[in-house]
């Protein structure tokens, strides 16, 4: 007797209207789930990924979007064919699911708390105390250090990896029969990672729970996956279990995906004496420290150390990488760096004592010091044209008029791979891979001397993590451009860094050449990051 699958999607195709246009962006696209199997759904950035697994729970923004054929079965019954309410009951209970984005997912006025809660209170109703430590031991399975400070915290008083991990806890409190992940990793060091896809798989075994997992990193698929489907521009490219795919791929574009992982050397430098003697910056026992709530009135204030003691280096063309887990203390360095936070030790910025320097007075230094953020979708302004957010430093440092802004807007578009004509356009009108494109763009139009780039891969499928690794190796080459280097992607850092820092707890584990850290590590906890990275 065959079981019938738990989640059937038949025949979907998918349209969003703009206007008079109309953009098809799934096309007869047909998936299946069985009882407790994990399907990963894979394909390039816009490939209608996001697109398939929003509509099942229908969280597209209709009625721009519409579905012009198919049927979506849940458990046999036809989900795009429900009201609201019948929706409001299956979401969350029975179908959860954990978005790419948590800072965007997760309401910034209400504590990590309240909003876990507010789940089990609406489908469990759970109260009080009970509902209280069903929090915590939720926290606790996604491996929140002291959930018990974090209860009171917002979303952005927690590090991205803290943040991800809250939507986890939010996504299977419940224990829903199917767990849709999108990008559910993203924000993760390879450690916290490895954790939590073991979790999700420990809570699959012991409920039964479906897991529907979309993303761009294979290693993940390889090791998680029951059945892989494959989408190209919307469509269903190869279907097959992940054994089968991984040692026989039928499709090209299947073999493409697989062959695309970061590699190669980081950028020659060239060795001239100016050039070998030379730093872009230089940090001495930099250390960041944040007041913690005092226990009482006449209590003396206690500090937690997010950065202790650490020192940099970075020449021109060169590229210092800093991993390590989340909140490890990476991005406050770069932060203190960027006087963009409070800290103590010496910060020189090309020969410059910098340490002191006022808000006011590192203004004219901004244009050499450039930042990439993870999340380029949140750090460009949807409000501004691309043309607007390019030039918005060159109005600001140079004081060009509209014309010759337009003519380096331009320049800069071609130096990144873009076509120029998009710079009228507005960020939510492109993938993941031209944001970031143009999050480098707006940061190197002004020639800066030093790029810190924060995580600018991690939400990018390999293909496009490629083709920006090479832009940034190019760029590097061209103007000698110094980077800080974020990632918890080791494969990446490897590809692009001469030197490497490991991060743990706000301190240095291990510094050391590239080549030599990630061949012979000296620490055992580098080598633990090292293992723990998927294949």
């Amino acid at each position: 007797m065959t079981t019938k699958p738990l989640l059937e999607i038949a025949n979907l195709s998918t349209v969003f209207h703009q206007g008079k246009d109309t953009f098809e962006a799934v096309s007869n696209f047909d998936l299946s789930i069985n009882t407790g199997e994990t399907t990963a759904l894979v394909g390039e950035s816009g490939s209608g990924k996001s697109v398939t697994a929003l509509s099942i729970l229908q969280l597209l923004p209709y009625p721009t979007a519409q579905h012009t054929s198919g049927k979506i079965l849940f458990k046999g019954e036809d989900l795009l064919s429900c009201n609201q309410r019948q929706l409001r009951a299956v979401r969350g209970n029975d179908i959860s699911m954990i978005f790419q984005e948590p800072l965007t997912a997760l309401n910034p006025l209400q504590t990590v708390e309240k909003q876990i809660g507010e789940i089990l209170e609406l489908h469990q109703g759970l109260r009080s105390e009970k509902k209280r430590n069903r929090i915590i031991a939720l926290l606790n399975q996604v491996k929140i250090k002291d959930p018990e400070q974090h209860l009171a915290n917002y979303p952005h008083q927690l590090s991205g990896g803290q943040r991800q991990r809250v939507m986890i806890a939010m996504a299977i409190a419940n224990e829903p029969d199917l767990l849709i992940a999108d990008e559910p990793t993203t924000a993760l060091d390879v450690t916290v990672q490895k954790q939590i896809l073991e979790l999700l798989k420990e809570i699959q075994q012991r409920s039964g729970m479906s897991i529907l997992l979309i993303t761009h990193d294979l290693g993940i698929v390889k090791h998680y996956a029951d059945q892989v489907s494959v989408m190209n521009n919307g469509k269903l490219i190869e279907q097959q279990s992940c054994h089968a795919l991984f040692n026989n791929p039928q499709h090209g574009y299947t073999q493409q995906l697989i062959n695309s992982e970061p590699c190669g050397e980081p950028v020659v430098v060239e060795n001239n004496t100016a050039n070998s003697e030379a730093s872009v910056i230089t940090g001495k026992e930099i250390t960041v420290k944040f007041p913690l709530p005092r226990e009482g009135f006449l209590k003396k204030r206690n500090y937690f150390t997010a950065v202790d003691n650490i020192d940099i280096n970075i020449k021109p063309g060169h590229t210092l990488g800093v991993v390590g887990e989340s909140g490890s203390g990476k991005s406050t360095l770069a932060m203190a760096l960027l006087k963009l936070c409070k800290s103590e030790g010496e910060i020189q910025f090309k020969h410059q004592d910098i340490s002191h320097f006022s808000y006011q007075k590192m203004r004219p230094l901004r244009n050499s010091i450039q930042v990439v953020f993870q999340d380029p979708f949140g750090s460009l302004s949807p409000r501004m044209s691309v043309a607007d957010i390019i030039s918005e430093g060159l109005k600001v440092h140079q004081k060009l008029s509209e014309t010759q802004c337009d003519k380096r807007v331009i320049e800069v578009l071609e130096e990144v791979g873009l076509d120029i004509n998009i710079r009228h356009r507005y960020p939510h009108e492109f993938s993941g891979g031209q944001r970031q494109r143009i999050a480098i763009a707006r940061a190197i139009i002004l020639k800066p001397d030093l790029i810190i780039l924060d995580e600018p891969t991690s939400a990018l499928d390999r293909s496009v993590q490629i083709q920006v690794l090479d832009l940034l190796k190019t760029l590097q080459q061209k103007y000698q451009l110094a980077y800080l280097f974020i990632s918890h992607d080791l494969k990446v850092v490897r590809s692009i860094s001469h030197e490497v820092i490991v991060m743990r707890q706000g301190k240095v584990v291990e510094q050391g050449a590239s080549h030599e850290l990630f061949e012979k590590p000296k620490q055992e906890y580098t080598r633990q990051l090292l293992s723990a990275a998927l294949d």
